[in-house]
C-alpha cells in the first residue's frame, strides 16, 4: 500500500466544491416532508455498496435512530402478517390511542447479554453491555438471551465452543417459546456480528446461521446491527458477509464508518402509506455527498483489502505479545483490523488506555478489561507494527511497576 493522503484529503474536500453540493451543505433539506427531488438517484449510492439481498435503504441521522426505526419496522411487518393486512383497522387506531391492545400490541425484540444498540427507550431495552446505559430508564421487558462466552481463538477452541453456543441457542429457542406463551411474541431478534461495547465477543459462523434459522422458524426478524462492524473494517464491507447465510438478514443497520446512519431492508419491511418511519431530517443530504467520495477512495486504495492486511499484522503481533507477557496480555483476537487484547481487570485496562494516549495512540476500553483497537482504514502495515511496538512498551512498564 502507498499512502496518497493527499490525493485523499482533495477527494474528499474536493467533493465540496461544485455549485450543487455547496447548495446540498447550505440548505439542509427536512427529508421527512419535503425531500429533494433527486433524493432516489442520491439514495443509490448507498445502494452500491449494499449487503447482498438488499435493494431498500432508508437514511437516519445516527445508529441509535437507525436501530430504533428497524424496530418499529419489525413492529410494523409483524402485525400486518397477524391482521392479514398493511393497513390497520379503525380499532386499532383507536385502542393504540389508550395504550391499549390491539392497536398497541404486547410484542418483543430480543437481544442479547453484551449487546449495545443505542440510548433510546427502544434500543436500551435490548442492550445489556453496561448499566450507564440503562440506569434510570423505565426500560421494557423484553427478552435477554446469552450471548457465547468463546475462548480464542476460536478453532483452537472450537469443540468447546461449539458446546457453550449450542447452549446459548437452546435458551434462544426457550426465551421464544415463553415470552410467546406469555402473550408477548418475540417479533424480532437483533445481535452484532462482534460484540463491542460489550467487549469485543465473537462467535463462529455457524452461531449466527443457526440463529438466523431459529429466528426464521419462529416467524421473527432478524437485523444485523453493523453500525460499528459496518464499511471495511473487519476484511469485508459488512461483517455479516462471513457467516455464508443461505438467506439474508431482514434489516442491517449501520453508521459510524458509513458517515450517515440508516437502514438496508428487504422490502417487505416497507410499511404502508407516509410518516410510519418518519421524523424530519431522516439523515443529510450533505453526509451523502461525502460518502461518495469516501467510498470512491475506499475502492480506488483498496483500502478494504487493506484492512485483511494490517488486520493480520495486529492479530499476530498481539498474539506474539500475549506468548511473550501471558501475566498482562491476554485473549488477543480480532476480524481484519477489528481488534482487541484483555488485560486482567478493569484497572489495568483503564491504565494501559491511559498511557497509550499519553504516547500518542487512541485506543479505548470495551466490556470489564478488553482493550479494543479500531484503525482508520488507511492504517497500514507499518503503522500496525508501530502500533504494537508501543503497546509492547506500555506493557513493560506495567510489568515494571506490578514487580
Amino acid at each position: 500500500m502507498h499512502d496518497n493522503s493527499s490525493f485523499k484529503k482533495y477527494k474528499i474536500s474536493g467533493c465540496m466544491s461544485s455549485i450543487f453540493t455547496q447548495s446540498t451543505f447550505a440548505n439542509r433539506p427536512a427529508l421527512g416532508v419535503l425531500p429533494p427531488v433527486d433524493f432516489p438517484d442520491t439514495l443509490q449510492k448507498l445502494l452500491l455498496v449494499a449487503p447482498p439481498g438488499f435493494s431498500q435503504v432508508q437514511t437516519m441521522a445516527c445508529g441509535t435512530c437507525a436501530n430504533e426505526n428497524a424496530y418499529k419496522a419489525v413492529f410494523f411487518w409483524y402485525r400486518a402478517r397477524q391482521r392479514g393486512s398493511l393497513i390497520p383497522t379503525e380499532e386499532e387506531l383507536e385502542s393504540c390511542m389508550r395504550h391499549e391492545a390491539p392497536g398497541s400490541p404486547n410484542l418483543t425484540i430480543l437481544g442479547f447479554k453484551g449487546g449495545f444498540h443505542g440510548r433510546t427507550i427502544g434500543c436500551a431495552s435490548s442492550s445489556h453491555a453496561a448499566p450507564l446505559h440503562k440506569v434510570d430508564l423505565p426500560v421494557l421487558d423484553w427478552p435477554i438471551a446469552p450471548f457465547p462466552v468463546t475462548k480464542y481463538p476460536l478453532d483452537v477452541y472450537a469443540q468447546e465452543n461449539r458446546q457453550e453456543e449450542e447452549r446459548c441457542l437452546d435458551k434462544v429457542f426457550q426465551l421464544m417459546q415463553e415470552y410467546k406463551n406469555k402473550g408477548r411474541p418475540v417479533a424480532g431478534v437483533v445481535v452484532e456480528p462482534i460484540q463491542s461495547e460489550g467487549g469485543d465477543r465473537h462467535a463462529s459462523n455457524s452461531f449466527f446461521r443457526q440463529l438466523r434459522k431459529i429466528a426464521k422458524e419462529n416467524g421473527s426478524a432478524f437485523m444485523v446491527d453493523e453500525v460499528q462492524t459496518g464499511a471495511g473494517l473487519t476484511g469485508k464491507m459488512w461483517a455479516h458477509e462471513y457467516w455464508g447465510l443461505e438467506e439474508s438478514p431482514d434489516i442491517v443497520t449501520f453508521s459510524k464508518k458509513m458517515v450517515i446512519g440508516g437502514l438496508y431492508f428487504k422490502e417487505d419491511f416497507r410499511p404502508k402509506g407516509p410518516f410510519r418511519i418518519m421524523n424530519t431530517w431522516l439523515g443529510d443530504p450533505a453526509k451523502l455527498v461525502i460518502l461518495e467520495a469516501v467510498l470512491s477512495v475506499i475502492h480506488q486504495d483498496r483500502l478494504i483489502d487493506n484492512m485483511t492486511e494490517t488486520g493480520q499484522v495486529i492479530l499476530q503481533g498481539l498474539e506474539k505479545l500475549q506468548d511473550k507477557h501471558a501475566e498482562v496480555l491476554s485473549n488477543a483476537r480480532g476480524r481484519g483490523a477489528f481488534c482487541a487484547v484483555d488485560f486482567p481487570n478493569t484497572l489495568n485496562r483503564d491504565k494501559a488506555v491511559a498511557a497509550l494516549r499519553n504516547k500518542g495512540v487512541q485506543c479505548a476500553g470495551c466490556g470489564a478489561r478488553s482493550l479494543r483497537i479500531r484503525p482508520a482504514l488507511i492504517f497500514q502495515p507499518h503503522h500496525a507494527r508501530m502500533f504494537l511496538d508501543i503497546l509492547e512498551e506500555t506493557t513493560l512498564e506495567m510489568k515494571a511497576l506490578d514487580a
